[in-house]
């Protein structure tokens, strides 16, 4: 996934998860990532690739903005759902998440 598109897909997220206003002010604040962001984002990540439920072929994708992380991909259950959002959670420094992680389908 390119770096522009990845952005540009942030900043929809966040838009959902802010509201409009609260994302504009971030960005005037930061730009496309306030310092911290990106050290955050991997903290999350290594922290759910410790479990290996949350593993292949499960998805799930960690974007952080002014300490705000968004989860966001497809996992099987509900269960795994919230194991990504309390792991999340549980990192030092998240402030929210917002979690617009998806269930798989499955035909039925």
């Amino acid at each position: 996934m390119s770096v522009r598109y990845r952005s540009g897909l942030l900043v929809l997220v966040a838009a959902a998860g802010l509201g409009g206003c609260a994302v504009l002010e971030t960005m005037r604040k930061c730009g496309a990532g306030c310092p911290g962001d990106a050290a955050l984002t991997a903290a999350v990540q290594t922290r759910l690739g410790e479990h290996t439920a949350l593993l292949a072929p499960n998805r799930v994708y960690v974007s952080t903005l002014d300490g705000i992380v968004y989860l966001s991909g497809q996992v099987a259950t509900d269960a795994q759902r919230l194991d990504a959002v309390q792991i999340a959670r549980a990192t030092p420094g998240v402030t929210r998440v917002v979690d617009t992680v998806a269930l798989e389908y499955t035909g039925r």
